[in-house]
C-alpha cells in the first residue's frame, strides 16, 4: 500500500503579527539577520507568536548497501555496524555523541537494514528490513514494498518523538556507500549532470572518483522503472535514506521542525519534496559541508545553510552544530523586550 502524507504549508495568516511584533523588538529593523527570518518561519509553523523548542532529538537512521561492492567507497562496509556499535557504547565517543550531549539533544539510533547482528543490550531500535540494499548496478536496490516499509519506519519513529515531547528534530544516517545513492537522487531531481553531483565520499582519490562516476552512470543507463520519483528513489535508494525521508514527511505533517544535516541528508529532504513540496516549509538547513554538489544542491533547492565550517561526517551532526543558532532566534522572539514595553524611543 502507498503511504501518503498530508503536509499543509503553514498558514500565513499570522505572517504580519509575527513580523510586526520581530520589528518592534528593541533593535532596528532587520538588525539580527538570520535570526529575524528564522523566528518568522518557527512562528509560522507552530503558528505562535511565542514559539519554543522543546526536547530536541537526533535520529541516526542505519543500513548497508549493495552498490559498495564496486568499490565506489574507500571505506569497507563492516564500518557501518562497527560506527553504530559506537555510538551507542555506553561511553558514548562518536562524533555525533559529544554534540547530542553539548546541546542536549537525545540519540535514536535506528536499524534498518544493516548487515550485522546488532548487540541487543545498546539501545539500538531494531526496524531491520533486511541486511542491506541490492546492487542497483544490476537492478533495483529494494522492491516497492521495501521502500513503503522504510517510509513508514522513518514515520514510525517520529511518531514516537513527537508523543516524548519533541517539536524539533535533526536526522542522521550511518551508512557506507550512501553518497551514490544522494549524488543519483540529486541529479535525477534537479537535471544536474551527474559528473556535477558525484564526490570523494568518506576519502576518495581522483581515480576513486572517476571509477564512481562510471559506476553510477551504468546503474542510471541499465534504469528500466516506470519514471516516477518514487520509483527512482527505491530502485536507487538506501534504507536508511527512505527511512530518513518518512521521517521528514512525518515531522512536517506534525508540524515539527527539521533540522536537515549535509549532502545525504539534503538529498533525502530534496527526495521527500518530490513526494510532498510543502515539507521545505518545515526545514532549516543546517550547513553546507565540504562532500562536492553539496552547496550546488542546496542552491538549486533555494536552501540557506546557516554554518559552513568544512564539515562532512554526516550522522546529524552539522544539524546539531546549528542548532544553537535555532534556540538564539527563538530566545529572541520570545525574550526581547519591544519600545513600548521597555520605554525606549524607537529610532527607525
Amino acid at each position: 500500500m502507498t503511504h501518503e502524507f498530508h503536509i499543509n504549508q503553514p498558514d500565513t495568516a499570522l505572517c504580519s503579527a509575527l513580523q510586526k511584533k520581530i520589528d518592534n523588538l528593541t533593535k532596528p529593523r532587520g538588525s539580527l539577520g538570520r535570526l529575524e527570518s528564522l523566528a518568522l518561519q518557527v512562528g509560522l509553523i507552530q503558528q505562535s507568536l511565542t514559539p519554543e523548542l522543546r526536547h530536541p532529538q537526533n535520529i541516526v537512521f542505519a543500513a548497508d548497501h549493495g552498490i559498495v561492492a564496486e568499490g565506489v567507497s574507500i571505506a569497507p562496509k563492516e564500518v557501518t555496524w562497527q560506527q553504530v556499535c559506537h555510538f551507542t557504547h555506553p561511553q558514548g565517543t562518536g562524533g555525533v555523541n559529544f554534540l547530542c550531549r553539548q546541546h542536549g539533544f537525545q540519540l535514536k539510533v535506528v536499524d534498518v537494514g544493516v548487515d550485522f547482528d546488532l548487540p541487543k543490550d545498546r539501545g539500538i531500535i531494531d526496524r531491520k528490513v533486511r541486511r542491506g540494499t541490492d546492487n542497483f548496478l544490476h537492478g533495483p536496490a529494494m522492491s516497492e514494498a521495501e521502500f513503503e516499509r522504510c517510509l513508514e519506519i522513518g514515520a514510525e519513529v517520529v511518531r514516537e518523538c513527537a508523543a516524548e515531547g519533541s517539536n524539533v528534530l535533526s536526522f542522521g544516517e550511518m551508512g557506507i556507500g550512501n553518497t551514490s545513492p544522494s549524488s543519483i537522487w540529486m541529479s535525477r531531481f534537479t537535471g544536474i549532470p551527474l559528473a556535477e553531483c558525484v564526490g570523494a565520499g568518506s576519502g576518495l582519490d581522483q581515480a576513486g572518483i572517476a571509477h564512481k562516476l562510471d559506476v553510477l552512470q551504468r546503474s542510471v543507463d541499465g534504469y528500466a522503472g516506470d519514471g516516477s520519483p518514487r520509483d527512482w528513489m527505491r530502485w536507487f535508494g538506501g534504507f536508511e535514506m527512505v527511512a530518513a525521508v518518512g521521517a521528514m514527511l512525518q515531522a512536517a505533517e506534525l508540524g515539527i521542525v527539521i533540522l536537515v544535516d549535509g549532502f545525504i541528508m539534503t538529498a533525502c529532504m530534496l527526495g521527500a519534496e518530490q513526494l510532498a513540496p510543502s515539507v521545505k516549509e518545515y526545514a532549516v538547513f543546517g550547513h553546507c559541508g565540504d562532500e562536492s554538489g553539496h552547496r550546488k544542491l542546496l542552491d538549486t533547492m533555494g536552501a540557506q545553510p546557516l554554518l559552513n565550517l568544512g564539515l562532512r561526517l554526516g550522522e546529524g551532526t552539522g544539524a546539531i552544530c546549528a542548532y544553537p543558532i535555532l534556540e538564539s532566534a527563538v530566545r529572541m522572539i520570545d525574550e526581547m523586550d519591544n519600545f513600548r514595553d521597555a520605554e525606549i524611543t524607537k529610532y527607525f
